[in-house]
C-alpha cells in the first residue's frame, strides 16, 4: 500500500526538523490554538494508536471511542489526549517514532480496502492511511512554522489533494448549505512540476496554482488569502473560503496573516 509509504516519509520529515531541538523547544506555543510541539506530537500519537487498534483491536478501539467522545461532549479532549499519553519532550518524541514506523511497516502489507471502524463512518485502510498523512502534514505545518524551517515538499502531497477534493461537499454539508451539483476545475502543479486536474470547466468556476498551496487551504494550515491560488468563480470562491477536508464539526480558516514561517 503506496500510502504507508507516504505515511512514513511524512512522519519522518517532520521527525527530522525536530531531531536536534532542544528540550525547551517541545513546551514553545505554535500558531495553532496555541498548541505546543508537545501537544501536537500528543495529538498525532493519540490517532495513530486509534487508527492503528481499528485495525488489531476494535474492540478496544470502540470503547476508547466512547470514552473519547465523551471528553468531545464536555469540552474536555485536548486534557483527555494528554492525559492518555503523559510522555513528553525527546521521549514523547521517541514513543510517537517507534509507533509509526512499527504501524507503516504492518501497514503496508495490508489490503488497502479492508474497512475498518472509525470516530465517524467506516473507512478502508487505505483512506484512514491518508487521513493519518494528512494530520501529520498539516500539524508538522505549525511545527515548521514555529521553528522557522522550510518542508522540502514532494508529490506524496497527491493524497492531501485528492483528500481535499473528495471532501469538497463535506465543507459545504457540515455547514448546513446546499452541496454544488458541480466541483470547480483544478489545475494544480506538484512539486516535481507535474499538473494534476480535477473536475471539469463549468460555472462552478476554477482553481488554479500550487497543489501544496491547496493542501494547506483545504488543512487550514493557511488562509486563501496569503496563498497565491488563482480562484475564479462563485462556487471556488466560497470552496476556498471555508475549506475543511477533516471531519468534526465546522472550523473557521486562520485569519489571514496569522499562520506563517517565522524568521528571528
Amino acid at each position: 500500500m503506496e500510502q504507508a509509504r507516504d505515511f512514513l516519509e511524512e512522519c519522518e520529515a517532520l521527525a527530522a526538523v525536530l531531531a536536534d531541538c532542544p528540550d525547551s523547544d517541545f513546551q514553545k506555543a505554535t500558531q495553532f490554538k496555541g498548541w505546543t510541539i508537545n501537544d501536537v506530537l500528543v495529538h498525532l500519537q493519540y490517532w495513530n494508536r486509534a487508527a492503528d487498534l481499528s485495525v488489531t483491536d476494535p474492540d478496544t478501539f470502540s470503547a476508547e471511542l466512547a470514552q473519547l467522545m465523551g471528553a468531545f461532549a464536555d469540552g474536555s479532549l485536548r486534557a483527555y489526549e494528554n492525559g492518555m499519553i503523559p510522555e513528553r519532550g525527546r521521549e514523547l518524541l521517541f514513543l510517537w517514532q517507534t509507533l509509526y514506523r512499527d504501524m507503516a511497516g504492518r501497514w503496508a502489507k495490508l489490503d488497502p480496502k479492508l474497512r475498518v471502524k472509525w470516530a465517524g463512518p467506516e473507512m478502508s485502510v487505505r483512506s484512514s492511511m491518508t487521513a493519518r498523512q494528512m494530520e501529520t502534514w498539516a500539524h508538522g505545518q505549525e511545527i515548521f512554522d514555529l521553528l522557522g524551517a522550510e518542508r522540502k515538499e514532494t508529490d506524496r502531497i497527491r493524497n492531501i489533494v485528492i483528500l481535499g477534493v473528495n471532501t469538497f461537499g463535506w465543507t459545504f454539508k457540515v455547514r448546513g448549505w446546499d452541496i454544488p451539483e458541480q466541483m470547480p476545475h483544478l489545475s494544480l502543479v506538484l512539486p516535481s512540476g507535474k499538473t494534476d486536474t480535477f473536475g471539469e470547466p463549468s460555472d462552478a468556476g476554477s482553481i488554479t496554482g500550487s497543489a501544496v498551496e491547496f493542501a494547506q487551504v483545504v488543512t487550514q494550515t493557511r488562509n486563501i488569502a496569503d496563498t497565491d491560488l488563482l480562484v475564479d468563480g462563485p462556487v471556488a470562491t466560497k470552496w476556498m473560503h471555508n475549506a475543511q477536508c477533516f471531519a468534526g464539526p465546522p472550523e473557521e480558516p486562520p485569519t489571514p496573516g496569522s499562520r506563517f514561517r517565522q524568521t528571528g
